[in-house]
């Protein structure tokens, strides 16, 4: 067994808000979820269950709908796993979203952002560098509203996350979860 087969696996999981409503009036930070952003979440929060997706640390976007998508989440989830909401990620561009994941501690093993495109869209393909072709041809296409990407590392520390080190480990959508 070589030494980079010991290497301790970080997983990083990217999950956009679910469908937002577009209400007249409203700031975009304060926009909510939309009727099928509300059935969606919940759908995607039991999926990350029964997969046994768990991770140590959601770090969670400040506006209302990222805001609401992880309260429909969470509810399906271990009360145990630690949330911080961060104003960073709100519309974060790619770039401030790697430095945020640089800097997370090494105890993190297992982090979920939830938070926004363009961002997380541009990020997800720029860390992937292999996995299953047919789902990287349908993340290059589209990282649609409650979508969840799943990507591995080889890694001891975040920081050693680097561009296309990541394995795509899934991609999953809302509507396949129906």
């Amino acid at each position: 067994m070589t030494a980079e087969t010991n290497l301790p696996k970080r997983r990083l999981m990217l999950l956009r808000h679910a469908k937002s409503a577009w209400p007249d009036g409203v700031a975009d930070h304060d926009r909510p979820l939309s009727e099928r952003g509300l059935k969606a979440a919940p759908r995607m929060g039991a999926y990350i269950a029964s997969e046994g997706l768990m991770p140590d640390l959601a770090l969670v976007s400040t506006s209302r709908r990222t805001q609401q998508t992880w309260r429909r989440i969470k509810r399906e989830l271990p009360a145990s796993i630690e949330q911080r909401d961060l104003d960073d990620l709100y519309e974060a561009p790619a770039a401030r979203l790697a430095a945020l994941l640089h800097a997370m501690d090494p105890s993190v093993r297992t982090l979920l952002l939830i938070g926004h495109n363009p961002g997380f869209h541009d990020l997800a393909l720029g860390l992937v560098g292999s996995g299953d072709r047919e789902i990287r041809t349908r993340l290059d296409e589209k990282f649609p509203t409650g979508a969840l990407v799943v990507i591995d590392f080889e890694a001891h520390f975040w920081d050693d996350v680097r561009p296309r080190s990541g394995v795509l480990e899934r991609f999953v959508v809302p509507r396949s979860l129906r």
